[in-house]
């Protein structure tokens, strides 16, 4: 927004923001309601609407033929979310993921490059990067043109975007991964948890809208764990909340059931955790018996670890998240019996409609909220 010195320019910064917050927290508006809302005078609006309009962060909104009505309408205006944009990237152990996104969160475009879990660091660190720009490239949108980037990584990440500790990515432990995204891309970065964001997307747009106290229990290729308290996802005291950590032998004790299942239904094929209870899910649907049970039992293992959790936070919601939530109630209803048995409040047990996409979004809202910062915080 347009800038001048003295007073005069400070008020007007400040008039500017409150009416361009108003205007992107409601469809549409006239320069009365904005005026109303915002506590300042209709020219005043009326001058700081023009400016808007002028800089593109607001639109006139087109009169529909339909809504035609004798004598001269209002003339309405509206928050123009293409007038910026930013990036939201999801970096696993399998690829990297990023995608362009309007100051509304409308997507843009969607780049995916698979990586191998053994990738050294600073070819992922390279493949990040060049997702971005392609990510950019496709919206037709200049790098240095956005606003910011979000970045979600597995392990601890502390407040300054530093991986203090990973044990699923090779050469992450220690990496300052804010910093080094941020010397290779001109543009502010900012990195959270993986499991956070991913919390952070089911309160955005998944199962959790409207919730305050929220576990999300992630299930894929391993198994990971976001809290939302109080409408905001939890850290911890070391910012290593989401991370359940190593597991003896490397398996997960809940996996046991598919697993032994797959094995037995074909000896001779070798799948990892996640392969065996994607296998097992199939064969359930398909009517098979003992998958039903082995995907049952597996449910179980999975409610069994959530009690401990879910008794002390007494959450709204439960969300199964990840890969394995396109099983549905094949996981949700035995985990919910489990917790009807147990818990003195039992949590509503949803599966999320987001599935593998949870950290990317969750990452396009972590770039949303330092846009936020940035463009339409009132000046001090």
């Amino acid at each position: 927004m347009r800038q001048v010195s003295g007073d005069a320019s400070l008020l007007r910064r400040l008039n500017s923001a409150a009416i361009l917050r108003i205007m992107r927290a409601s469809e549409d508006a006239t320069l009365t309601e904005l005026a109303r809302a915002a506590r300042v005078s209709r020219p005043t609006a009326e001058g700081v609407v023009d400016d808007l309009l002028a800089e593109g962060w607001a639109e006139e909104c087109v009169e529909e033929q339909g809504d035609r009505q004798r004598g001269r309408p209002a003339r309405r205006f509206r928050f123009r979310a293409s007038a910026a944009h930013v990036v939201g990237v999801s970096i696993g152990h399998s690829g990297v993921r990023a995608t362009v996104s309007d100051l509304n969160g409308g997507l843009v475009s969607v780049r995916r490059r698979r990586l191998a879990p053994d990738t050294a660091a600073p070819d992922r660190l390279a493949a990040t990067v060049e997702q971005v720009w392609l990510a950019a490239a496709d919206a037709e949108i200049a790098v240095g043109d956005l606003v910011a980037v979000g970045v979600g990584t597995t392990g601890v990440v502390d407040g300054e975007g530093r991986v203090v500790k990973s044990i699923a990515l090779p050469g992450w432990t220690g990496l300052h991964l804010q910093a080094e995204l941020g010397a290779r891309l001109p543009v502010p970065v900012v990195v959270e948890n993986d499991m956070r964001l991913a919390v952070l997307a089911e309160h955005w747009r998944g199962a959790a809208q409207g919730r305050s106290n929220v576990v999300y229990l992630f299930t894929g290729n391993r198994i990971g764990m976001g809290l939302l308290i109080g409408g905001v996802p939890y850290r911890g005291s070391h910012a290593a909340s989401g991370e359940i950590g190593r597991q003896p032998n490397d398996n997960w004790v809940a996996f046991r059931h598919v697993m032994d299942y797959a094995m037995s239904a074909e000896p001779g094929e070798l799948r990892s955790s996640r392969q065996s209870a994607e296998f097992a899910i199939s064969r359930a649907r398909d009517g098979d018996e003992r998958a039903g049970q082995a995907v049952r039992d597996f449910a179980r293992g999975l409610a069994s670890g959530l009690i401990p959790v879910v008794n002390p936070l007494d959450p709204e919601m439960v969300v199964i998240g990840g890969s394995l939530s396109s099983a549905g109630d094949l996981l949700v209803d035995p985990i919910q019996e489990l917790l009807d048995e147990y818990c003195l409040y039992p949590p509503k047990v949803t599966a999320s409609g987001l599935g593998s996409e949870c950290i990317m979004l969750g990452a396009v809202r972590l770039a949303l909220n330092h846009a936020d910062r940035l463009l339409f915080t009132p000046p001090a």
